[in-house]
């Protein structure tokens, strides 16, 4: 389904039915506001990724979704009805950022205990080799690991078989084989059918899990579309060449706004007019070699749309310190 870039929400009638909603959402806190007339519509089907610095109202938002908080002004929707309405998160799953299990229970029994809450869980033996967990379905959760608790919310997420499902920093703790686990189940219950609103640090996982992505930046959206929408909407873009000059050589280099060295002579420029920046080099004489010019990268974009200090990722093949 294609989106267009917006930052007030999309309002089309047509199309599949709209499972979540915030129409003109407003929330403060002690008087600090933590949304300003959010506008959001999660429709059947999507994989919608929210990003946003600290700060910026990523949990606020998905707590009012959840039913956790009430909006100042405004309104918002879970499968038609008030979130607070214990009907309407029948079919909710949600992992919250920060949350635990009891830590005397097993990992079976926790499951066991979730599953029970709905007509037709997902057994308990399948959702654990799903997730990796029938190795230690005897164990307490108490003396899981960080990684192994991450995996078994997320699994309790699922275990309803619910329409719509939640996640707030879905693998944090992880490593990378467990990540990559995580992201190949998600994307089967999303092949399934199921509809995801998911957080995170990781932009790759944003990017392997959505297909939409909307960025909050001091309680406001600031851009709802496509990945490759999101990305286009900044004119940034990283010039690379070889030279035998230091990097504060091009200090002066116009619409800079990061400049780093790889090995041998690489120099990386995040640019805000990559043609100017080619055209600089070649009327000042500098000696280069290997230009490339690509277009801005989703951490990019983030962080031109949010004013962030610009970071210039690691050359090719190099892992970033």
């Amino acid at each position: 389904m294609t989106t267009s870039l917006t930052a007030t929400g999309r309002t089309d009638p047509s199309g599949p039915e709209v499972l979540a909603a915030a129409r003109s959402v407003s929330k403060k806190y002690a008087g600090k506001p933590a949304l300003r007339a959010v506008n959001l519509q999660i429709r059947a089907g999507e994989a919608l990724g929210l990003l946003g610095p600290n700060g910026a109202g990523k949990s606020t938002l998905l707590n009012l979704l959840c039913g956790l908080r009430t909006p100042d002004s405004g309104a918002v929707e879970l499968f038609g009805r008030n979130p607070r309405d214990p009907a309407a998160r029948r079919e909710l799953g949600t992992t919250p950022q920060a949350t635990s299990v009891p830590p005397t229970l097993r990992v079976r029994e926790t499951v066991d205990f979730v599953g029970a809450h709905y007509d037709d869980p997902v057994p308990t033996a399948r959702l654990l080799a799903d997730f990796g967990l029938t190795g230690i379905a005897a164990k307490q959760c108490g003396g899981l690991s960080g990684g192994e608790q991450r995996r078994l919310l997320v699994a309790l997420a699922l275990v309803g078989r619910p329409r719509l499902v939640i996640l707030d920093e879905p693998t944090t703790g992880l490593d990378v084989e467990a990540r990559e686990t995580l992201w190949e189940r998600l994307g089967q219950y999303r092949r399934n059918g199921g509809t995801l609103l998911v957080t995170s640090h990781y932009l790759e996982e944003i990017q392997a899990l959505s297909g939409r992505v909307l960025v909050l930046n001091n309680g406001e959206v600031v851009a709802d579309g496509t990945v490759d929408e999101v990305r286009n909407r900044v004119s940034v873009s990283r010039v690379s060449f070889r030279t035998g000059l230091p990097a504060s050589s091009f200090g002066s280099l116009p619409e800079s706004a990061g400049i780093t060295t790889g090995t041998d002579g690489l120099v990386t420029v995040l640019s805000r007019d990559s043609d100017a920046t080619v055209r600089r080099l070649v009327r000042e004489n500098v000696p280069f070699s290997g230009l490339e010019v690509h277009t801005a990268s989703l951490e990019e974009a983030f962080l031109s749309l949010t004013h962030l200090p610009a970071h210039v990722p690691a050359p090719a093949g190099k892992e970033k310190p």
